[in-house]
This record gives C-alpha cells, sequence and structure tokens, in this order.
C-alpha cells in the first residue's frame, strides 16, 4: 500500500470496538482486517456468506473456495460460520451489523454517499453497499481527499449516482477525519502531516471545526 492508504486504514482500525460486527467493504476496506489487533474480539461479515473472516492468507495458502464479497481469498477465524446470503442480507436489514467501514468515490457535505458506479464505466451491479447504507448501525468510510486528477473528492454535493442520502457518519481520509451531524459537517481531526489551510484547499464541502481540535493540531498539522 502507498503511505497515503496506510495512514486511512491504520486510523479506520480505531473505529473498531471490541465485541463489534463489522463489514468490510470491497477495495480499501478489506485492508482493515489485517491490521485488527489480537487482543480486540470482533467477528467480521461478509454479504456472501461468512461471519467470522482473518486476515488475508500467505502465499501458498490460499482456499479458492473461501473469498470475500470481492471475490478475494481470505481466512476464517476458529468458530466461524458460513451461510447463504440471503441469510447474510438478513443479517443486515435486521440491524445487526454495527458497524460498516466502505470505500467512497464522493462523499457530500451533509453525507450523501456515491461508491458504486460510474456512468459509462461497466459495473457488476450494486452488491451490498445500498443494504449496508441502510441497515447498519453506524458508517465510516474510508478514501482518498483527492482523485488521480486532484479534484475534492469531498463534495458540496455529489456529482456521481448515490447510495445513499445522508448516511455517513464518518469520514476518514489521508488527510482528515470528519463527521456528519444536524449541524453539518465537522473536522475532528487532522492526519500526521496535513494542515488546515491543505485541508481547505482539497476540500470542496464547507465544513466547521470541531471545538476539540486543539490549535496545536490546526497550526502544525
Amino acid at each position: 500500500m502507498s503511505d497515503d492508504r496506510t495512514r486511512i486504514v491504520k486510523r479506520a482500525v480505531l473505529e473498531i470496538k471490541d465485541g463489534m460486527y463489522v463489514n468490510l467493504g470491497i477495495g480499501m476496506p478489506t485492508l482493515i482486517a489485517s491490521y485488527i489487533p489480537q487482543d480486540i474480539n470482533v467477528l467480521l461479515h461478509s454479504e456472501n456468506g461468512l461471519l467470522g473472516i482473518g486476515p488475508y492468507p500467505f502465499a501458498g495458502e490460499e482456499d479458492p473456495d473461501l473469498i470475500n464479497a470481492g471475490k478475494e481469498t481470505i481466512t476464517a477465524i476458529p468458530g466461524a460460520s458460513y451461510f447463504d446470503s440471503a441469510e447474510s442480507f438478513a443479517m443486515i436489514r435486521g440491524g445487526h451489523v454495527h458497524l460498516a467501514i466502505l470505500g467512497a468515490m464522493e462523499v457530500s457535505a451533509n453525507g450523501d454517499l456515491a461508491n458504486w458506479m460510474i456512468p459509462g464505466k461497466m459495473v457488476k451491479g450494486m452488491g451490498g453497499a445500498m443494504d449496508l447504507v441502510s441497515g447498519a448501525q453506524r458508517i465510516v468510510v474510508i478514501m482518498e481527499h483527492v482523485n488521480k486528477h486532484g479534484e475534492s473528492k469531498v463534495k458540496a454535493a455529489c456529482t456521481l449516482p448515490l447510495t445513499g442520502k445522508a448516511v455517513v457518519n464518518r469520514l476518514i481520509t489521508d488527510l482528515a477525519v470528519f463527521d456528519f451531524t444536524d449541524s453539518g459537517m465537522i473536522l475532528v481531526e487532522l492526519q500526521p502531516g496535513a494542515t488546515l489551510d491543505e485541508v481547505r484547499v482539497k476540500t470542496e464541502a464547507a465544513f466547521s471545526l470541531s471545538p476539540y481540535l486543539t490549535n496545536e493540531q490546526v497550526t502544525k498539522g
């Protein structure tokens, strides 16, 4: 991984608490499984029918029949259970998933999420994203702050097809951490090395500052 992605993933791990049932979206979120501390008891859930996902397998130890929702080979922890996708989605829709950590292409100032398609490009379908944003108890999104063209992915309003409206609780990028509340989008943390000026330049969405963001954090990054 790049340093930016490593920073995002390591910060996202802090969102996971002992005893949680957690769904990790495809792409960057799946990398989180390898960083969860061993002293935390967490069960990772996958839409294709597995509760108890472990880290990625070592080379040569892959089981082609054991995959996640992104069709990547994975491992299962002792006590893991297997079931069909209908039962898996019933868990999501029933509100039994405490936390879903998802990737995104865009997030808007009011917490709208666009993460499933770009018009004109072939996609495999919605997958479980729409169910997760409506059924999971808490939604954390992780993504790079800008796209490959240097354009902000933290938008005033999403330009891509939405996965859900006002569904994001927390956004973690390589530059900052934002919360979404009734009062709007709030900057709660700066990532190591980032500055407030940089975040302002690279964020299209309007945001306010958390009172818990210290002067030292704001001036030094």
